[in-house]
């Protein structure tokens, strides 16, 4: 038997753009329980809401699943894009392919490189995540002495990544462009560690406020 959690997730799939009273109806669960799962689920990041005007009066609040939702249940998306990788691959030479991917990630950062070069590195840590997270990452980053590390805690391209590694060139171009300096991948969750981590030595650091 399913869980409420999973029936609201399945309920959003088959009905996108649902108010609590249209979840608690399918559900059949009171508004208050539906509203405290669906606090949850986009803490979880697996749930959005957006204001939406109907007739007359305040507009509501309808919710519908994010990327990170949808990949719960099963699709043809992830089938379909591991196909058109593998074909590129085979028509383009590899290096082609990690360009192709690299410029993706500099046209991308170059909306915001220029913007966050004068800021300090821990502001500019912060615009790196939030530009990320729209693209679907959660990163956090700390400091390790004098050297800044990124985590990746999630990544939109985990499953694409299982096939074709060649995508996680994306993130780490995206973030050194960002910074105007090269940054050192010194873990990889493909590679079996917890997180995919980037190194910012102090030194590198120093050179980008030159």
């Amino acid at each position: 038997m399913k869980s409420t959690r999973e029936r609201i997730l399945q309920t959003l799939l088959n009905n996108p753009r649902s108010s609590i009273n249209d979840l608690a109806d399918a559900v059949g669960i009171n508004a208050i329980s539906v509203r405290h799962h669906l606090t949850n689920l986009q803490a979880d990041g697996m749930v959005a809401a957006e204001e939406e005007r109907h007739g007359v009066g305040r507009p509501r609040l309808v919710y519908f699943l994010t990327e990170k939702g949808l990949e719960r249940f099963p699709t043809r998306y992830l089938t379909l894009t591991n196909r058109l990788l593998s074909q590129i691959k085979e028509t383009l030479p590899e290096p082609t392919v990690n360009q192709l991917f690299a410029q993706m990630a500099k046209e991308l950062a170059g909306e915001y490189a220029h913007k966050i070069q004068s800021l300090p590195m821990e502001q500019k840590l912060e615009t790196i995540k939030e530009v990320l997270a729209d693209e679907g990452f959660n990163l956090e980053w700390d400091k390790e002495g004098d050297n800044y590390q990124i985590y990746e805690v999630s990544c939109p391209y985990y499953h694409v990544g299982q096939n074709h590694p060649e995508v996680c060139v994306v993130d780490q171009t995206l973030i050194s462009a960002m910074l105007s300096i090269p940054v050192e991948k010194i873990g990889c969750v493909l590679q079996g560690d917890r997180y995919c981590t980037y190194l910012i030595p102090a030194s590198t650091e120093k050179e980008s406020t030159k």
